[in-house]
């Protein structure tokens, strides 16, 4: 074999194939990325041109701490409820070392501007940036980032704060207008919570607790099959609580939820006339709903 011949194997691409390793999970979902809509706010010292995060571009936004100073701080607005994290672009601090930020998600300002719980995923913690290079952290719900420069006698500069959006690409295939537009805001507003809730299954919220409960998949489903028509997800989901939870146990525990996991499937069946999911979940549904 000649010095530097390219050997396909079974974990590099081949020509004309998509690379693929083995055990692969493919993740239906995307990532893409959001700046900032507006910088809410600022400490009064150890923050310069914060604006530039605004834009997609080589300028910079500089944090300098010097000893016994208060962190400088920055809120940043990323103008709508997202989910996933956050992603640090650092050209270059002045300590050539990885510099010690603070980094708190909130869903409004105030929740960004206090200390967070960490309930189901971190939303206040502290990070290492590195010296020029990237860092990516966080998965929850949130809209509003903060974020406060620990170490001391550093200045930091910041290219980009991007949000990593995490979600499903999907079309709606069904919608509502009326004459009323404050209607026509919550009917929308509702559609994209539920949205975002289709994650790997369908969840209860994207902040907490980001896990499937019966009783909220129950007015999910409607939505879904509203919204985005006959999607996997909500039979992934209902089959995923089913086999966590078989016979004779209730549903997540909940004996109302029993119920709801099979208002669900009647929901399901009477929107799109599945016979072939239902038919084999005959033995849960009649079999008994809970423990006698």
């Amino acid at each position: 074999m000649r010095a530097g011949r390219h050997v396909p194997s079974s974990i590099h691409e081949r020509k004309g194939r998509v690379m693929t390793l083995p055990h692969l999970i493919r993740d239906p979902r995307i990532r893409e990325f959001v700046l900032p809509t507006r910088i809410l706010w600022t400490t009064e010292h150890g923050v310069a041109r914060p604006d530039a995060l605004l834009e997609y571009s080589d300028q910079v936004c500089t944090l300098v701490r010097t000893a016994g100073q208060e962190p400088p701080a920055i809120l940043l607005d990323f103008g709508i409820e997202l989910h996933g994290g956050v992603r640090f672009d650092v050209p270059i601090n002045s300590s050539g070392k990885p510099a010690r930020i603070r980094v708190r998600f909130g869903e409004s300002a105030s929740e960004a501007m206090s200390t967070p719980n960490n309930d189901h995923s971190i939303h206040d913690t502290e990070l290492l940036l590195p010296w020029m290079g990237h860092q990516e952290f966080g998965n929850t719900g949130f809209r509003f980032v903060r974020i406060d420069l620990l170490e001391e006698n550093v200045e930091v500069q910041l290219r980009q704060v991007l949000a990593v959006f995490l979600y499903r690409p999907l079309t709606r295939q069904g919608s509502f207008e009326c004459s009323d537009p404050l209607l026509n805001r919550i009917w929308d507003t509702g559609a994209y919570t539920v949205h975002l809730c289709m994650q790997d299954y369908l969840w209860d919220g994207i902040k907490r607790d980001r896990l499937v409960w019966i009783g909220d998949l129950h007015p999910e489903t409607r939505v879904v099959s509203r919204v985005f028509g006959a999607h996997e997800i909500v039979p992934q989901s209902l089959d995923y609580v089913r086999d966590r939870t078989p016979l004779p146990n209730w549903m997540n525990g909940i004996s109302s939820y029993s119920l709801s996991w099979i208002l669900c499937h009647y929901d399901w069946y009477m929107d799109h006339g599945d016979r072939q999911y239902l038919g084999p979940q005959g033995a849960d549904i009649m079999g008994g709903i809970g423990p006698s």
